[in-house]
């Protein structure tokens, strides 16, 4: 091999996604760790207004934290990772539902206030 060809082999990926196949795991990771932090930001902001709402979201978060750092060792059944993320997707679309169900048929008296 020559030098070029060294600094060729070398050279970094423009995409990250191709960048280091053996860091998916830790980006898989921090995605879940994102999607928990985003879920505990919106209880809490929820929370001030309407408890019943946001106490719900604030457990949700602990889950959806807990599913993403559940150890996927190498003999992890494919069934278990699936409900894993089964479970996650089921609760996203029930917190969604509800949501929407009291923002269509909740009353509030004082509109929208920043």
């Amino acid at each position: 091999m020559t030098s070029d060809q060294g600094r060729a082999a070398r050279k970094p990926a423009d995409d990250l996604e191709f960048a280091d196949p053996g860091l998916a795991a830790e980006r898989t990771r921090m995605a879940w760790t994102r999607s928990a932090i985003s879920f505990a930001a919106i209880g809490v902001a929820i929370l001030k207004d309407r408890p019943l709402i946001g106490a719900p979201l604030l457990v949700f978060s602990v889950a959806v934290w807990s599913v993403g750092r559940a150890p996927r060792l190498p003999g992890t059944a494919v069934a278990v990772v699936r409900r894993r993320a089964l479970l996650v997707t089921l609760g996203v679309n029930v917190m969604a539902a509800a949501g929407l169900v009291i923002v269509l048929l909740g009353h509030s008296s004082h509109g929208l206030r920043l």
